[in-house]
């Protein structure tokens, strides 16, 4: 079930976002443990923002949604990319963006055709299925790539 599917909800998501949004960054040079890291900041920021802890079953299913396309974003960086040197969460009232930052030029590649007997190669094809989108975008700042994944929240 991707996140748009999720049933909407009275309430907002994210109370502790700002009316003009929020963004935290964790800087990845040097560490070790780098998917349990993404994944410790992003439950983190989903504390700080009101979506964690919670008793409504869809939220948290969404919430374990989100750490693993954290996991997931983190792990391929680490596998293909030279490990990322930044993760990136962007919350608004309608959207979560995750971005993980490498410094490898090369655009992630989901293994095509998808064979959901074969071991590994299954994080971007976990990653298309749970989030509203995804994709991939030079960085601005250096060389290398942001890879990016959206969850569309519910509306009140």
């Amino acid at each position: 079930m991707s996140a748009s599917e999720y049933r909407t909800t009275s309430r907002s998501v994210m109370p502790g976002v700002p009316a003009t949004g929020q963004t935290r960054r964790l800087v990845l040079d040097g560490v070790t443990g780098v998917p349990g890291r993404c994944r410790d900041q992003a439950r983190t920021a989903l504390e700080d923002w009101g979506w964690l802890p919670t008793a409504d079953p869809d939220q948290r299913a969404r919430a374990d949604d989100v750490l693993l396309i954290v996991s997931e974003l983190a792990t391929n960086a680490c596998r293909h990319a030279g490990g990322p040197d930044q993760l990136v969460l962007s919350a608004t009232a309608l959207t979560l963006r995750i971005e993980v930052l490498d410094r490898s030029d090369a655009p992630p590649r989901p293994q095509v055709p998808h064979v959901p007997t074969r071991i590994g190669g299954h994080g971007l094809h976990t990653v298309a299925l749970l989030a509203s989108r995804w994709g991939h975008l030079p960085r601005a700042d250096r060389p290398g790539k942001a890879v990016w994944a959206e969850i569309d929240l519910p509306r009140s």
